[in-house]
């Protein structure tokens, strides 16, 4: 069993029924526990979520032995439940929880929880107040419902992958994959998450819940604004790699310097493109800074001759001190060293895993208990205990493999 944990913060009192696997629904989740709440992780009886499978590339770092780091880094302040839903046993048990928590979420394709007899409706009947989130890809509705994907799919509908990538000035370059998961983070984890606090605020003031249908296709595509801009006004996006915010134009944009690092540019404002053009004695393109066409290669290549001729180290204090909105592009292993990021806190560790700590601070609930993802059903008993099972009730679903 996990060593027990006093849940403070603002969450502190709600219970969460965690049924996703994998990545969006846990971060959800967790985001949800490091706020306070109590977030049950209910597996199956077999494997489990997926997620705890060891990596190739993770053995070393996980010592050989025990859950994935991946998984550890997004399971924390959890408690853990084996359960079998596939019996009747398993499924009225899960309905017993059911009765007393505030939210369940659920990551699997639309009507497998009616058909396990756990769904939306069967939970409402027994608890009117329920927020019930359901995360899929492409929604609850719609011909594309039952479609398997993942994140890359979700860009790829969006519209937001087609963005994405070079260009020459001729056409575009193949879109690239980024390696943030922007549909299943954005779209996955912290939409919903917006859907559930609202329905508990709601449910809480009227007895009334909600079922929270969230599409990841549906979060990046609502947040994909650029590009709709573009569109409205002149019918069609503009060509990968050639808008505004995809390298378009001179003052926004990636350049290499000399020992092959690159400097992330973003001096849209005037103000900002006059200081960086004066900080590397180029006064004369301050003009230029949001140039196109003919004019704008022509800046940019004036501009990407200039950075690659001296390495980042050269100038690295030179737009630090210009303060134009110039930055070097860092490794993830440097980012974490970053004094800024350290000044953060952003880094934790827990369980001997290397996290990233919550991405908010809260004045009145300082973050500060933290504890390791649980191991798989590792507070069964305790947590039937406290929904009011018996200790003979624990015993005979035990026996009979439902925990």
């Amino acid at each position: 069993m996990t060593e027990p944990v006093a849940r403070s913060g603002p969450l502190a009192g709600i219970r969460v029924l965690d049924l996703t696997r994998l990545l969006p629904g846990p971060v959800a989740t967790m985001h949800l526990a490091d706020l306070g709440a109590e977030v049950i992780k209910i597996e199956g009886t077999g494997p489990g979520d997926y997620a705890r499978a060891m990596g190739p590339g993770e053995r070393a770092a996980a010592g050989g032995s025990g859950d994935s780091v991946f998984f550890r880094m997004v399971n924390r302040n959890k408690k853990s439940l084996r359960l079998d839903l596939k019996q009747a046993a398993g499924v009225a048990a899960f309905l017993r929880l059911a009765r007393d928590a505030d939210v369940i979420f659920e990551s699997f394709r639309p009507g497998v929880v009616d058909k396990l007899g756990i769904g939306y409706e069967a939970v409402k009947a027994i608890n009117p107040r329920i927020v019930y989130c359901a995360i899929t890809g492409y929604g609850q509705t719609g011909p594309w419902a039952e479609h398997a994907g993942h994140d890359i799919n979700f860009l790829a509908t969006s519209g937001l992958l087609d963005q994405i990538g070079s260009h020459d000035g001729e056409k575009s370059g193949p879109p690239a994959i980024p390696n943030l998961q922007v549909g299943d983070l954005l779209g996955g984890a912290l939409t919903p998450l917006l859907g559930v606090l609202a329905a508990v605020i709601g449910a809480r003031a009227t007895g009334q819940g909600s079922h929270v249908d969230v599409a990841m296709t549906d979060a990046v595509l609502a947040h994909n604004i650029f590009p709709l801009v573009t569109t409205q006004v002149f019918g069609r996006p503009a060509p990968r790699g050639a808008d505004l915010l995809t390298g378009g134009v001179p003052c926004y944009g990636v350049y290499r310097t000399a020992d092959d690092r690159y400097l992330a540019v973003g001096a849209l404002e005037p103000k900002f493109w006059q200081a960086m053009c004066a900080a590397i004695g180029r006064a004369d393109l301050a003009p230029f800074g949001l140039a196109t066409g003919g004019k704008g290669r022509e800046v940019k290549a004036e501009l990407a001759a200039l950075l690659a001729s001296q390495p980042m180290a050269h100038w690295e204090p030179i737009f630090a001190a210009a303060d134009c909105c110039v930055t070097p592009i860092l490794r993830v292993d440097e980012a974490l060293r970053h004094p800024q990021v350290q000044a953060r806190e952003m880094v934790v560790e827990i369980g001997g895993v290397k996290q990233y700590a919550p991405p908010f601070k809260l004045s009145a609930w300082p973050w500060e208990v933290s504890a390791p993802a649980p191991a798989a059903g590792a507070d069964s008993e305790a947590v039937l205990a406290a929904a009011g099972f018996s200790a003979a009730e624990i015993g005979a679903l035990r026996e009979a493999k439902v925990i």
